[in-house]
């Protein structure tokens, strides 16, 4: 998997990347935005759900984060999925993610605030 770039250390959402994907759109961005919040929400709460395939969770949350540039969160949701692949429990993990989706959920919100 090609490595995603790393977003400055004080951005938990790239907004050189948000941009490229969006074309720059206004619009646009904040329908991405608002998707990545309710789709963010819904992952995160199955996470907490028994016998979930939490593996393939994570890997949706990651290529979600990718898209809009959350690349912190795509990276930490990616080490969950490979920690639960190999057969590991991934509470660490887990507990990281956990972290990052915080981070990227209150920058996106105040991206939207902004718009």
């Amino acid at each position: 998997m090609p490595s995603s770039p790393l977003p400055s250390a004080d951005r938990a959402v790239d907004l050189d990347h948000l941009k490229r994907i969006t074309s720059g759109e206004a619009g646009l961005q904040h329908e991405v935005l608002q998707l990545f919040l309710s789709q963010t929400g819904r992952l995160v709460e199955a996470l907490d759900q028994p016998r979930v395939d939490a593996a393939a969770l994570a890997h949706t949350l990651s290529g979600s984060a990718r898209a809009i540039g959350a690349f912190r969160l795509a990276e930490r949701a990616a080490a969950l999925e490979q920690a639960i692949r190999q057969g590991r429990d991934g509470m660490p993990e887990l507990a990281q993610l956990r972290v990052a989706v915080a981070e990227a959920r209150g920058a996106v919100e105040a991206l939207l605030r902004r718009c």
